[in-house]
């Protein structure tokens, strides 16, 4: 069923991933998905990993929605105000944001010797530019992404803003940096229900699991992927909650995409409905 045929969502970072894949679980109703990202041709721009924007967006197109793929570093804030900008001209309102983008696993990906990996280190031994990686593009791209789309979504009293988070933001997992920009997600998620409720437009953090992306599959010989989601099912979440005419009910919450499956019925393109790991994080 086409519910969100006439609904607008950008989705940033959605070259691979989860983002691509939230680009995916969008279309599948039908919605215009904007879709941003650095990598627009495969092995070009210092890419390790598979996947473009424009890739992304012909399967947005081939699932029943319309993808339109725009380049953006968002690190810069021009660049990010031109998609919003061209947003405004093309469609006139937004109803979706999914502020996914995030470059806080770039140094495992060029980890090319053991001593390379530093994902594990303790915080005095992380140069400062693994911080400003993870806070540039993992807190501070949302929240300028946030202050842009309100508007858009003010026009209607209405909108979604979906903050990609994980569980190191409630307990410690790999690093001291992590943790803290996964709770400041969650924090900024919070706060901007506070203000927004009054207007109608809904802010949630979700959280996945095990999720099967092109840098997890990179190493699937070594990791237990039994109880792990698709990208699509996260964006099948997503999908599920714009659907909810009732979403504004859950605004400010801290969502878990497996438990939303179990809410909303939904489940992975095998059929299956995942484990929450909330037991093995948040216990």
């Amino acid at each position: 069923m086409n519910n969100l045929k006439d609904t607008v969502a950008l989705v940033t970072g959605a070259s691979r991933g989860i983002g691509k894949g939230i680009a995916k679980g969008l279309a599948e109703k039908g919605a215009t998905v904007y879709i941003t990202g650095r990598t627009t041709v495969q092995d070009n721009e210092g890419s390790l990993l598979e996947g473009t924007i424009n890739q992304t967006a012909k399967e947005v197109n081939n699932l029943g929605g319309k993808g339109i793929a725009v380049k953006c570093d968002h690190r810069n804030d021009e660049e990010v105000k031109a998609v919003f900008k061209k947003i405004e001209i093309e469609q006139g309102k937004l109803d979706i944001l999914v502020n996914n983008v995030w470059a806080g696993y770039e140094n495992i990906y060029k980890v090319k010797k053991p001593a390379d990996y530093i994902f594990e280190n303790n915080f005095w031994e992380l140069p400062n530019k693994f911080w400003d990686n993870m806070f540039d593009v993992g807190l501070r791209s949302h929240f300028i992404a946030s202050k842009l789309a309100v508007p858009l979504m003010l026009k209607n009293n209405d909108g979604l803003i979906v903050n990609i988070s994980f569980y190191a933001g409630k307990t410690y997992i790999s690093n001291v940096p992590y943790g803290v920009v996964k709770a400041g997600v969650d924090r900024l998620s919070k706060d901007m229900a506070r203000e927004l409720k009054v207007y109608g437009i809904t802010a949630v953090s979700i959280y996945p699991g095990l999720v099967r992306t092109e840098g997890v599959m990179r190493n699937k010989d070594f990791i237990d992927l039994s109880n792990s989601e698709s990208p699509l099912f996260i964006g099948r979440a997503v999908a599920a909650l714009a659907e909810d005419n009732q979403v504004i009910e859950r605004t400010g919450q801290i969502l878990i995409a497996a438990e939303l499956a179990k809410d909303y019925n939904f489940t992975d393109k095998d059929g299956s409905q995942p484990k929450s790991l909330r037991d093995v994080y948040l216990d």
